[in-house]
């Protein structure tokens, strides 16, 4: 028999814990010997070089990090074992070409059953990225897990790949406006670029769009041949987008109950199979037709091949802010295996796994980071 005072407990954190997510928040600092060990398993990252604003940069008081500080750049993430290398890589690519690097407040989302646990990750990232202003939100899988169902590959199916249809309830209220990145990106240009987004009319979201992508190929013939579904998105001019990069206005978000209309089409999903493919179908349902077009250079996504053999691609033509190895392929997993793509070598340079990569990373940075930098500006790269 339970007892009172673990009773009580279990009803305080119903009542004070938001039903979808648990924040650990961390500031600036560095921390103890034994919080090493705890993650030592995870494996050996470097500390990544410092960056600081140059004097151009609008200062951001400590106090006020969070919410009301105009100069801040919030950027969401989702943070687990599994992708955790390309996570960390991420956030160092941004932060090596911010102009205002001290003004990027990460917000990162971890599976509250994680092989490896939220307060453990939020450690390593203090580790690696000292003065990093972040936080940590423990992202309750059960809120999502009913409603996924079976895709083209397993991978697509773990559920923090849907944390983003809840950015508007695990975020604090005061984040109004979020960029949205999946974990197997690096950016190679200013992100305030991209923050500086602006969406127009009642628009929710800004991505790249690929409108000569063939839309009716994301849905089976049991959505198409249905006498009312397709009329869903009639008046609307739908164009395919990846979902692993976006602008999100959230308070548009929370006032346009986003969350339950992407939860419609899963629930329809899990009675009639509409789609084969994992989150992003529903985004395209809600949102195709309707979002705010940024240039294709912010997303040259497909890097990782597709979703069965992961094989090499090219870059889009055109200059690139942002390479996505969107797809099977990860670039760490290649270069470790040694079959690597040539475009994973222009992720490596940001790699924080290894000393050995760190050292020889630095040693050649003139020459690879400038080589990446000059991506953002140089349509003839290929």
């Amino acid at each position: 028999m339970l007892s009172n005072a673990v009773v009580l407990a279990a009803v305080l954190c119903l009542v004070v814990l938001p039903p979808f997510a648990a924040g650990i928040r961390t500031g600036p600092g560095r921390i103890t010997t034994n919080g090493r060990n705890e993650f030592s398993k995870l494996g050996p990252f470097m500390e990544a070089p410092e960056y600081r604003n140059g004097k151009e940069c609008a200062s951001s008081s400590s106090a006020n990090r969070e919410s009301f500080d105009p100069s801040l750049v919030h950027i969401a993430m989702t943070l687990d074992s599994e992708y955790l290398r390309g996570s960390l890589a991420a956030v160092h690519s941004v932060l090596r070409h911010a102009s205002c690097p001290e003004n990027v407040f990460f917000h990162f989302i971890a599976a509250e059953f994680d092989s490896a646990s939220p307060r453990v990750l939020s450690q390593l990232v203090r580790s690696t990225f000292p003065s990093l202003s972040f936080k940590v939100y423990i992202f309750r899988e059960d809120t999502v897990i009913n409603l996924i169902s079976t895709s083209i590959r397993q991978a697509l199916e773990n559920p923090l790949n849907y944390a983003r249809n809840y950015l508007g309830d695990i975020l604090d209220r005061s984040v109004d406006r979020v960029i949205y990145l999946d974990s197997d990106v690096i950016v190679v240009d200013d992100i305030t670029k991209l923050w500086n987004t602006r969406l127009t009319g009642t628009r929710v979201i800004g991505a790249p769009e690929y409108c000569h992508a063939n839309f009716t190929q994301y849905f089976t013939s049991n959505f198409w041949s249905d006498p009312a579904l397709p009329g869903q998105i009639s008046g609307r001019t739908p164009c395919y987008f990846n979902t692993g990069v976006m602008v999100m206005d959230m308070v548009r978000w929370r006032e346009g109950n986003y969350r339950e209309k992407l939860e419609k089409w899963m629930l329809l999903q899990k009675k009639k199979r509409i789609y084969d493919l994992g989150s992003l179908p529903p985004f395209l349902l809600v949102f195709g037709g309707n979002v705010e077009a940024i240039d294709h250079r912010w997303n040259q996504h497909g890097l990782g091949g597709d979703n069965l053999r992961g094989s090499c691609r090219s870059l889009h033509p055109g200059p690139v802010s942002l390479l996505h190895w969107s797809g099977k392929g990860k670039p760490w997993v290649r270069l470790d295996e040694k079959r690597s793509c040539p475009l994973d070598r222009l992720w490596e340079p940001y790699d924080l796994y290894n000393k050995h990569k760190i050292e020889r990373a630095k040693d050649q940075s003139l020459l690879g980071f400038a080589s990446l930098s000059e991506l953002a500006d140089d349509s003839s790269f290929l």
